[in-house]
């Protein structure tokens, strides 16, 4: 097996995981046994410690014996459809003069949502150094208006020899005297690298966080799309029933999580706030605090603008700024006018925020040591694999089975935590996981409880201000929060 060097860790000494008084060097035992993914043996691994209590695995694990294929798309733009749709676009293929294939796939079942056959087309087959093949058929295919595109089969999520290249951190809570903090940067509505946002904090290792709203106005799109909460500042309302991370010190629970706001105006009159730090839908009312970092949306709604102290210090249209140590009700049709009846200037609005544990029906204590992080979906549960691909919003083809960059966090039994990035999208150097690759690879490092966090591009793992793994997208992305280990 190769035992090259990763570029920027050149001064790290490989260890062998097989061998005992190796193992004790980690501050939480790394996994001896055979790699979960492709041929089981142990792969070669390189260790780093970082700070007491905190070290960096390097693993790499298989060699390349792919090639290349193309897949064509079906007309919603996916590479997967099903069978009538599939057989529609081999037809149409095949009368363009090409030998088309309908290949049956089959996206796994989760924990809440069953199996799916889903079906591609694709033409020919081609070995790893002639991709150029590949890219003619593609350039052939659009002279007959057929889109499609050249796929490497590393991609598919099928049974593949790899490679894999991830990066981890342990944390060992019986040695780490530091604690964890979530961070969203300067801003809410503005995306920041990871080393950025790790600098701000001062933290000496961290990766990417949960996935951020990229359907939204471009002035926002650092919204993280479910719960933020930052020194104990409820920043963005969770999806009731989505999977997230608590962290208080250096303690760290991956549970399911909700959120209830509520606004009492000095008269007695209640009102659900619907969010908090985003653009707001049709009769909502929504919460923007002074980390949002944007003006309010100009929507013809109303606004409430609050000191500390819960006054009213002044009603306006929507669409101003949020000063500093203030915060603004902005509502909308019905909501807004909630807002003018109850909520003019000389009254008071109290706000009243909960986040609720929904395994142990309990809330969350909110104060100043307590971060909670979106995910993007659940992956182990009680140490079995239990993803939640439809609760969390992911239930296609493409993320449960397909293979992708991604950045997960587990907890371990003794309550450690484990922050993890394989790399991918790089082909014939790293192919990435699919989400069941993922939650394999999290309970092979010993995670008894874990998530998935944004990946793809968004994939990265700094330690010491450096990017430590190999981002997709050939530089670091700005994301919309992370995680970080502290000090």
């Amino acid at each position: 097996m190769s035992r090259r060097l990763i570029v920027g860790l050149s001064a790290i000494t490989l260890v062998a995981t097989a061998t005992p008084a190796q193992a004790e060097r980690a501050a939480l035992p790394f996994p001896s046994s055979a790699f979960p993914l492709g041929a089981r043996v142990a792969p070669v691994t390189k260790q780093r410690n970082v700070a007491p209590g905190v070290d960096l695995f390097t693993v790499r694990h298989g060699t390349s014996t792919q090639g290349w294929t193309v897949t064509v798309l079906m007309p919603n733009g996916h590479e997967d459809g099903t069978l009538a749709t599939a057989q529609a676009k081999a037809a149409e293929v095949e009368a363009a003069g090409f030998t088309p294939e309908v290949q049956k796939v089959v996206q796994p079942a989760a924990a809440d949502a069953p199996a799916v056959e889903r079906y591609l087309v694709r033409v020919g087959q081609w070995p790893f150094k002639k991709r150029a093949e590949a890219d003619k058929v593609v350039k052939e295919l659009k002279e007959f208006d057929i889109r499609a595109k050249a796929d490497y089969l590393g991609d598919d999520g099928l049974e593949s020899t790899g490679p894999w290249n991830l990066r981890v951190l342990t944390i060992d809570p019986r040695t780490f005297r530091g604690s964890f903090k979530t961070s969203i940067g300067k801003s809410i509505a503005k995306r920041e690298t990871t080393s950025s946002m790790g600098k701000l904090v001062g933290a000496v290792a961290g990766v990417n966080g949960g996935f951020f709203n990229i359907h939204t106005v471009k002035e926002i799109k650092g919204d993280p799309m479910g719960i933020s909460v930052v020194g104990g500042k409820l920043l963005s309302e969770a999806v009731d029933g989505r999977t997230g991370l608590v962290l208080n010190g250096r303690k760290a629970k991956i549970t399911e999580l909700k959120s209830t706001i509520t606004a009492t105006s000095s008269d007695g009159e209640k009102a659900e706030i619907q969010g908090v730090n985003r653009a707001p839908a049709a009769d909502e009312l929504v919460l923007y605090t002074e980390e949002f970092g944007a003006k309010t949306a100009a929507d013809g709604g109303t606004e409430a603008v609050i000191d500390p102290q819960g006054r009213v210090v002044s009603a306006r249209q929507a669409g101003g700024v949020v000063p500093r140590g203030f915060s603004v009700l902005h509502g909308t049709g019905l909501m807004s006018d909630w807002l003018l009846e109850h909520a003019a200037e000389t009254a008071t609005v109290e706000i009243d925020t909960k986040v609720i544990d929904l395994r142990t029906r309990r809330a969350v204590p909110l104060t100043p040591q307590t971060y909670v992080m979106a995910g993007g979906v659940g992956l182990v549960r009680n140490g079995r694999i239990h993803i939640t691909a439809r609760t969390d919003g992911h239930a296609s083809l493409n993320m449960m089975l397909r293979r992708h960059p991604r950045t997960m966090a587990g907890v371990t039994k003794n309550g450690g935590l484990i922050l993890a990035t394989v790399d991918g999208r790089a082909p014939g150097v790293t192919v990435g996981a699919s989400m069941v690759e993922a939650a394999q690879l999290m309970r092979w490092l010993g995670a008894k409880q874990a998530i998935n966090l944004d990946g793809g591009g968004s994939s990265a793992m700094v330690v010491r201000g450096k990017v430590v793994n190999r981002p997709s997208d050939g530089a670091e992305r700005p994301v919309g929060d992370g995680l970080f280990v502290t000090p």
